[in-house]
């Protein structure tokens, strides 16, 4: 069985759903520390002038974990991401399929950060058609720090195929899934290259915005093929 983990992050770009797709199953780590400015509370679409980032605006304490960190909704966040959406998709392909999921989201108050991405991982992944095994790490309870943590979150699930994002190489310490007996595989994504509005040519194409971005411009459907369902 092979399994992947990573942070819970907001509207996840192509790459992430890809190594799920790659998976039998994926966890979600909740129970490692919140990073600012990364891309657990915000992320990219395309705009006419190049892109923009849509940002959760959060209430975080240095060294809280992601499961505790709460919005801020004294900030009209909601409004102000729909308002985008509806500005820059608004004549893309899958547009009115798709947006009547987004506007019932911000219609919604949430309190946690962590709610709201799984919510969106989540039905992204029924939108593209994706099924597979969902934890999340505080269930498994498997302690441990970096590579130690990953690895017991394999032992958990009863899992021999670990595979990691390419930053892995960077910072796992490979001989330990060896000892561990589980093998270690690293993701091979290639951005593919897809109708964008905004965009008059291939030159003009930008990569690695929010997976919504391809949703609303070519669908679920072609958002699978281009990560290989």
């Amino acid at each position: 069985m092979i399994y992947s983990v990573h942070q819970p992050q907001y509207l996840p770009w192509l790459g992430f759903f890809d190594k799920i797709n790659k998976s039998d199953c994926f966890v979600f780590l909740d129970n490692v520390q919140y990073k600012h400015r990364e891309f657990q509370n915000r992320n990219k679409i395309r705009t006419k002038d190049g892109w923009m980032w849509l940002t959760v605006p959060v209430l975080c304490s240095r060294g809280e974990k992601i499961s505790d960190v709460r919005i801020d909704n004294s900030r009209d966040w909601r409004s102000a991401h729909l308002r985008s959406l509806n500005s820059w998709y608004a004549k893309s392909d899958f547009f009115k399929e798709y947006i009547s999921f987004f506007s019932q989201l911000y219609g919604k108050e949430w309190d946690k950060l962590l709610d709201l991405n799984v919510a969106i991982t989540l039905r992204m992944l029924k939108m593209m058609g994706i099924e597979k095994k969902i934890y999340f790490e505080s269930e498994l309870s498997a302690g441990g720090e970096k590579t130690a943590r990953i690895i017991n979150i394999g032992k958990k699930l009863g899992a021999k195929v670990y595979l990691s994002g390419a930053g892995g190489k960077e910072y796992l310490a490979e001989e330990a899934f060896v000892k561990a007996g589980i093998k270690l595989e690293y993701q091979e994504f290639k951005h593919p290259v897809y109708k964008q509005l905004h965009c008059d040519n291939k030159k003009d194409f930008i990569p690695f915005m929010s997976a919504i971005d391809m949703l609303f411009n070519e669908g679920g459907a072609r958002c699978t093929k281009n990560i290989g369902v």
